[in-house]
Parts: C-alpha cells; structure tokens; sequence
C-alpha cells in the first residue's frame, strides 16, 4: 500500500499575515487563559507548523512567545433544509506569551 503524503510536507510558505487569520475572541479564551495565563487563541492556517504560527506572532505583534499548542477542529453535520451539510474543518492555536508582554484584542 503506497504511502499518503503528508500536507506538511509542501513547499508552501506563509507569510504572517496568511498563516493568522483572525484572534478567537470569546469569553472562555479571554477570562480562563488570557488573564491568568497570558495565553491568547488564534484561528490559524491549516499547514502552518508551530514554528510557524510562533514566528508570525513575534512579527505581527512584536512580542515573545514562549510556547505554541495547537488543535486540529473538525468540521460537524449541521442539518440544512436541501439535506445534511459539513461545516469546515479549522486550526486553532493558543499561544502563551512571556509574562512582561500583553496583546490588547480585546
């Protein structure tokens, strides 16, 4: 049986401001990680390694990342009138910062 190639194996590259999409600006992020643990939460780019995603945050917001954690979210059956639909698959990171440096999102 032949071997799948692995997405992250592409010659893509990113630059930061492809590989961010947009803060996850909800409740939960904000109290529980953003105020105790000076963790923020991104939508990011599905190839985008954690190299990555550190590199573009220290570029776009001009701080220090200490650590990078990642979740590959599946998509979920959402029922529609034509039928049953898929909503799309994303990536999320949640980025911890060193604890001198803050990001005002929100």
């Amino acid at each position: 049986m032949p071997r799948c190639k692995d997405v992250t194996d592409t010659k893509l590259t990113l630059e930061p401001y492809q590989i961010i999409i947009r803060p996850i600006v909800t409740e939960k992020a904000f109290h529980n990680s953003a105020e105790k643990k000076n963790t923020y939460t991104f939508e990011v780019h599905k190839l985008a390694s954690k190299t990555d995603i550190k590199a573009a945050i220290e570029t776009l917001y001009d701080v220090k990342v200490v650590r990078v954690n990642t979740q590959n979210r599946g998509g979920k059956k959402r029922r529609t009138r034509n039928g049953v639909g898929v909503t799309r698959s994303w990536k999320k990171a949640m980025v911890t910062l060193d604890q001198e440096h803050r990001l005002d999102l929100y």
